[in-house]
């Protein structure tokens, strides 16, 4: 029989609680340890535990705290348990688990899946989403594939401030914090990353362009995209919001595409967008690009796309900054 646990353990776990809002995770974690001691039959003993080896980002303590929680449970499918316990198997790469946690709480896994060896890394095509980067600090929310329910490969370029790059994938929490929401109704999630899971071998460039047109800007895209990599316009694609809106139930600028929806940068203010966004007369040629390419194809692909329209189209200025 299950009983209410006591005074003494809800007064430990609600000032745990309060400490890990402070970020003291190491007094938070004394009391939490107290009161599993004290109520070791509660499946919330374990699972607050877990909880907080996430925010430290210690897992194998977060799975073996999670693994004691859903022992205990008392129902067999759809428990937040799980989830907590999928997202530290994934940091760990232990696949069977992460396999085991996404079913125990209740996602579909793919047929090909269930016939993949073991310890194959989970895939399931999850569609677009967003993610935050560095949630606590200077954050930056940009577009990606979700590889599986914690992992999501960034398809956007970073700014270099974020010290991400594209093509790198991260892990990520399993609760939205906002959402974006296209023209056609579609809306998609906005996540907040964990940590890096894989880092990507790929550096940023920053590059001043001369683009007459919005179709020159275009064409430097679709080249990268070509060569199997990105090219993106900074000066369209980035825009400045507060955490209050960026957390929100937020718009996307032109709807059509998500991949290519401005990514935002969190501002305690909300000074509106980063630059100017000019379509048709009021375009503006000159255009901060970030680029994503190796050092020995960078420069053969901006003096490509100037070859093939000269007359309306030049760069200069190219450093790396990631």
């Amino acid at each position: 029989m299950r009983h209410r646990p006591s005074a003494t353990w809800r007064q430990a776990t609600d000032r745990a609680f309060t400490l890990i809002d402070d970020g003291r995770y190491e007094d938070a974690g004394a009391l939490l340890t107290r009161a599993a001691d004290l109520e070791p039959w509660l499946p919330e003993s374990w699972y607050n535990l877990a909880l907080l080896h996430k925010f430290r980002h210690d897992w194998e303590q977060a799975r073996a705290a999670g693994l004691r929680a859903v022992a205990l449970l008392d129902r067999d499918t759809g428990a937040p348990d799980w989830w907590n316990i999928g997202i530290a198997a994934t940091a760990l790469q232990d696949w069977p688990l992460a396999r085991r946690a996404w079913q125990a709480y209740g996602l579909r896994m793919p047929a090909a899946q269930a016939a993949a060896p073991s310890d194959a890394p989970v895939s399931m095509a999850l569609g677009s989403a967003a993610v935050r980067l560095s949630p606590e600090g200077e954050a930056e929310v940009v577009w990606g594939k979700r590889l599986d329910p914690a992992r999501l490969e960034v398809l956007s370029i970073p700014l270099p401030s974020s010290g991400r790059r594209w093509g790198e994938v991260v892990l990520h929490d399993g609760v939205p914090h906002g959402e974006r929401v296209a023209v056609d109704g579609g809306t998609f999630p906005v996540f907040d990353e964990i940590e890096l899971w894989a880092p990507s071998p790929v550096p940023t460039w920053l590059v001043l362009l001369e683009a007459a047109t919005e179709a020159d800007r275009d064409a430097l895209e679709r080249l990268a995209a070509d060569a199997g990599y990105a090219a993106e316009d900074w000066s369209s694609s980035v825009r400045l919001l507060c955490r209050s809106c960026s957390e929100s139930r937020m718009p996307t600028d032109d709807g059509s595409d998500a991949s290519r929806d401005p990514h935002d940068q969190g501002e305690p203010g909300h000074p509106g967008h980063l630059s100017h966004r000019s379509p048709g007369a009021l375009w503006v040629p000159e255009r901060e690009c970030g680029i994503a390419a190796p050092a020995g194809l960078v420069r053969g692909l901006l003096d490509s796309w100037v070859a093939d329209s000269p007359d309306s189209r030049d760069w200069r200025d190219l450093e790396e900054v990631c």
